[in-house]
């Protein structure tokens, strides 16, 4: 087992409401292996030293969270959920919570984490599988470094992220000397005769297949949260009727990296990575995680 970090927490982003997989799918338990995603992810965490985890849900899934999932989890694993709500927000932005129905994006959820969190944390999505060894990265990294500013994040080489119902969307990313410059949204990701192509900003480029996908697999630090609050304030206050509107942690990481406020340090992950987007891919997604752990 990797050393603990005591004040190491794991943040999983669970809140989605999984509109194209039907239903939610952070509690659809895995054929064969009869166990979430997240459960997994949650595990890998607690045998790389992990002994913490808060889970930032939707309220329809907290029952059965804690009467099938819970229990399921290592016992000396500490676990608080907390429900984001389109309410939590600054008080003199709460009037635009009224007709929304849709979560407020990956940046807003991690801010609903921020009273629970004394110290650096590991951000994962509930249903991205990323492996053992991307815990065991990050604990390292936060066991050598000690400097507030110096966050981090595990990439996955593209090629490892692809998907057999078709194109992918990925934010690839640009990195110098180990450190995250910017990532770019890269659209429709497919492998062709002449090899693997993507869209960046409505053009078809070519692109190296071990170029490293950004997976939302993020280290971060306090000074992280902070940034966050004053940002989401400033997409408040710059938000229109769009309901739909959301935002999103990456943004505000870029920010933060160009205004250097923070270093990103690149850990390129040793295992494959899988996720499930539509329920047709449970039973081949859940096929290629237990092979993958049985090694």
């Amino acid at each position: 087992m990797a050393t603990e970090q005591n004040n190491l927490t794991l943040v999983v982003l669970a809140g989605g409401l999984g509109s194209r997989f039907g239903g939610n799918k952070q509690i659809t338990p895995l054929p064969k292996l009869e166990r979430t995603i997240m459960e997994l992810s949650i595990e890998d965490a607690f045998y790389a030293g992990i002994k913490q985890a808060v889970l930032i849900i939707n309220k329809f899934v907290r029952a059965e969270l804690e009467q099938t999932i819970l229990p399921r989890l290592p016992k000396t694993m500490h676990i608080t959920l907390v429900e984001q709500s389109l309410d939590m927000l600054p008080s003199e932005f709460k009037h635009l919570a009224e007709h929304r129905t849709k979560p407020w994006g990956t940046g807003h959820a991690l801010l609903c984490v921020k009273p629970y969190l004394n110290g650096p944390a590991v951000v994962i999505t509930a249903d991205d599988y990323y492996g053992p060894n991307a815990y065991k990265q990050m604990v390292d990294h936060f066991n050598q470094s000690q400097d507030a500013s110096s966050m981090a994040m595990v990439a996955f080489p593209i090629e490892k992220t692809l998907s057999e119902q078709g194109g992918v969307n990925r934010g690839i990313c640009e990195v110098e000397q180990q450190l995250l410059k910017r990532v770019t949204e890269t659209l429709n990701i497919h492998q062709t005769e002449h090899g693997l192509v993507g869209e960046i900003e409505g053009k078809l480029q070519s692109l190296d297949s071990h170029s490293l996908a950004s997976m939302t697999f993020w280290g971060i630090t306090p000074i992280l949260m902070a940034e966050l609050e004053n940002d989401f304030k400033k997409f408040l206050e710059a938000y229109d009727s769009d309901v739909k509107k959301e935002y999103y942690l990456p943004n505000c990481i870029q920010a933060c990296i160009e205004s250097e406020h923070v270093t990103v340090r690149v850990y390129s992950a040793v295992d494959f990575w899988f996720g499930v987007t539509f329920k047709e891919e449970l039973t081949s997604v859940a096929g290629k995680i237990y092979e993958h752990r049985q090694g």
